[in-house]
């Protein structure tokens, strides 16, 4: 699964890498986003656009929003056949931009360790999600999304048994394109290449969603993690 990830890069690089204006949820550095919170997607409506929206998706037909708290992420596996996410699938695609995710390694008996996952050149990258929007009886309008996970790569299935999916840069503009067909874009959704994605070890102070600073994303010293858990 993905249930945190990072989105430091300034927002004039953001707005110039995915082709939008920017937006001011993407004006601060954050470095241990988590579900529930508001943060910039990018989807394709007459134009492609940067809309804030909150983790956790919301399907339209839902009663209420609190299933939003256990669909933050989607298996690509059975998008097409849930009813939660065909609708999505088919007409409300978005990429989540992104510069790092976090995944929890479980090792024995040990508490489970916190491992910060990026691209070996650390650019920024796109995950691939779904968006909905959802009315309230007072008519009040939630935007809401979701990420979308795999089977993992090597690096990855050392640590958990998903990924999230991320695209490729020349793979977005057809994730986004809304007369692409199901079926075609289904085909985008896989494991990123192993040897272009890297991994280490966090401090646990990233376990708080209320931790949110640069030093979330620095390496642990082995040695020091080893001894005090840190």
């Amino acid at each position: 699964m993905c249930g945190r990830f990072t989105r430091h890069h300034k927002p004039k690089e953001i707005a110039e890498r995915f082709d939008v204006e920017p937006i001011a949820e993407a004006a601060e550095p954050r470095y241990n986003i988590a579900p529930s919170q508001i943060v910039p997607i990018i989807r394709q409506l007459d134009e492609r656009e940067m809309v804030a929206s909150k983790w956790g998706l919301v399907p339209f037909w839902a009663k209420d929003t609190s299933i939003g708290n256990k669909m933050i992420n989607a298996r690509a596996e059975t998008l097409a056949e849930k009813p939660s996410f065909k609708n999505a699938l088919a007409k409300r695609r978005c990429l989540v931009p992104a510069d790092g995710f976090y995944e929890w390694q479980k090792k024995g008996k040990e508490p489970s360790q916190p491992i910060f996952v990026r691209l070996r050149s650390g650019g920024l990258f796109a995950f691939a999600g779904l968006w909905e929007e959802w009315k309230s009886p007072e008519g009040n309008t939630l935007r809401t999304f979701t990420i979308i996970t795999v089977e993992p790569n090597e690096l990855i299935s050392t640590i958990h048994n998903r990924m999230a999916a991320i695209l490729k840069p020349e793979e977005e503009s057809d994730w986004l394109n809304p007369k692409n067909s199901v079926n075609d874009v289904v085909q985008l959704l896989r494991p990123y290449p192993t040897n272009e994605m890297e991994a280490y070890q966090v401090s646990r102070a990233v376990n708080s969603p209320s931790f949110d600073d640069a030093s979330c994303i620095l390496p642990l010293d082995p040695v020091v993690s080893d001894k005090k858990g840190k």
